[in-house]
């Protein structure tokens, strides 16, 4: 149960307004965690500025990977049955995939490095060894593209704490729960 109520479109603080079209306008509709977010401009705005930033980050199949692990690990139900639905629909990355990302893997090597450190970063709150640095560098990916994934772990927690914290209802198709995948 919510434990604060979605804004309807006319609560919406003024500061908040163009920053939830954009997001209404490219999802389709508004989503629940949207509507609460947007409660407040300052955070609200701060996260779609990481959001847009980071939508330049590594590629899409990647970034929803990551978002799949990192929101499993942080048990965030409402994110999983959002990057569930756009992994599928968005990345195109089918049901196996997903159910790998959201265990820490890819079928894909560069990949599955990138996710599994993702995970350890979350995990180990970025206190990752030298031997995990490696393996992500091993299959190519430049300290920029690290610092990349780490901004991502960090995008992905943000939307997964408030949502662990205010519980909004779900307007995506439900998934399966973590212990039976």
């Amino acid at each position: 149960m919510a434990r604060t109520a979605a804004l309807k479109p006319d609560q919406v603080p003024a500061d908040s307004k163009t920053t939830l079209d954009t997001f209404t306008k490219n999802i389709g509709f508004t989503p629940n965690m949207m509507a609460t977010f947007a409660q407040s401009p300052i955070a609200f705005n701060a996260y779609a500025a990481l959001s847009r930033s980071l939508s330049k980050a590594l590629d899409v199949k990647t970034r929803d990977s990551i978002g799949l692990a990192v929101s499993e690990v942080n048990g965030c139900n409402y994110c999983l049955t959002v990057h569930s639905f756009t992994a599928e629909h968005m990345a195109k990355l089918p049901t196996d995939e997903i159910i790998l990302a959201r265990k820490g893997h890819a079928s894909d090597p560069k990949r599955d490095a990138a996710v599994q450190f993702a995970r350890k970063v979350i995990e180990t709150r970025g206190h990752v060894s030298d031997v995990d640095l490696k393996a992500v560098r091993d299959v190519g990916y430049t300290d920029a593209n690290v610092m990349e994934i780490v901004a991502l772990v960090a995008r992905f927690s943000l939307t997964n704490f408030l949502n662990n914290v205010f519980d909004p209802d779900k307007d995506f198709p439900a998934v399966t729960p973590a212990g039976s995948i």
